[in-house]
């Protein structure tokens, strides 16, 4: 076997890897291309090419991230991972690990642990690396590898979350909540939210938004219940589709391009959070982003000739 196929053969786990540590499609993309450079670059061939890719686009994952987080710190409102519609690896005897790490919910916890921990945590409770593959990754002994490993998971374990419904009733319930959003249900959409729901949106500051996040069932089934209708109004169409691993939606414009994606996190058969991204930046590797302001204005006047006024 070639390099080009040894490579192309583990670059759905490459970037799976690093879109796990980074939160971010473009990022680990770029990375696992840095990886194929450094292997192309490589005189001799490593006795575990698997090994030698993994721990390459690991340590690059490592410092990019390193960078990334004083961008995040300047970031204008709330950050989400970039939405991924699905997953380029998929392992059988880890499904359920693969899709739940995936989840909005779960990538956004990865953000609480340091560049270090989150690669410990991401190759060994994800993909199930030893930690002797661990610590040639991370360049740190297989001892500090485990205490790494400890702290992470410490981190994690109060906020991790736990999908215990299965995959199908997760999208039944999910389909109730869109067909409840389209017909402007808000009782419909109340029964099922968890009390303590919320709506969130990453927008970046270039989009319209929410000043801040809408809390509460009740809150949050009004502003749906009364947005979403008046969305539709103006030809916006609403595509169910899974994001990073559990039920979600991406809004359209008239013309079919993307407005923003909506993800839903599920857990005790309620939908405990609901998170919209409309950075145009974090959509573009999805097909063509549309004009959030001119929807917006749009929406305005749906509002009005609605009201009356």
């Amino acid at each position: 076997m070639s390099k080009v196929e040894e490579f192309e053969e583990l670059r759905p786990l490459l970037f799976s890897i690093a879109y796990r540590i980074l939160g971010g499609v473009a990022e680990a993309e770029d990375a696992v291309q840095e990886t194929w450079l450094r292997y192309d670059g490589t005189a001799t061939r490593p006795v575990s090419p698997k090994a030698y890719l993994s721990a390459a686009v690991t340590r690059i994952s490592i410092d990019v991230l390193r960078s990334a987080r004083v961008r995040r710190e300047e970031y204008v409102g709330p950050w989400f991972p970039e939405p991924l519609l699905s997953d380029p690896y998929q392992d059988p005897e880890r499904s359920a690990e693969l899709a739940d790490s995936l989840s909005m919910a779960a990538l956004l916890l990865l953000e609480r642990l340091s560049p270090l921990e989150r690669a410990v945590f991401v190759l060994r409770e994800v993909f199930a690396f030893g930690f002797d593959e661990i610590a040639a990754a991370v360049g740190r002994s297989e001892a500090a590898c485990r205490q790494l490993l400890v702290r992470a998971r410490r981190h994690m374990q109060d906020g991790r979350p736990r999908f215990e419904a299965d995959r199908t009733e997760r999208q039944e319930l999910a389909t109730r909540f869109f067909d409840a959003m389209k017909n402007g249900d808000v009782a419909g959409l109340r029964d099922l939210l968890a009390a303590d729901a919320q709506l969130v949106g990453d927008s970046g500051g270039k989009t319209p938004r929410f000043a801040r996040p809408v809390l509460g069932a009740e809150n949050v089934a009004r502003l749906l219940g009364t947005v979403i209708p008046l969305l539709l109004s103006i030809e916006a169409a609403i595509e169910p589709h899974e994001i990073n691993g559990q039920p979600g939606a991406i809004f359209r414009d008239r013309d079919g391009r993307i407005l923003q994606t909506m993800a839903l996190d599920i857990r005790d058969n309620r939908i405990q959070a609901v998170r919209g991204v409309s950075n145009p930046d974090k959509l573009s590797h999805l097909g063509p982003v549309g004009d959030a302001w001119a929807v917006n204005d749009e929406l305005k006047e749906a509002r009005r000739d609605a009201s009356g006024v």
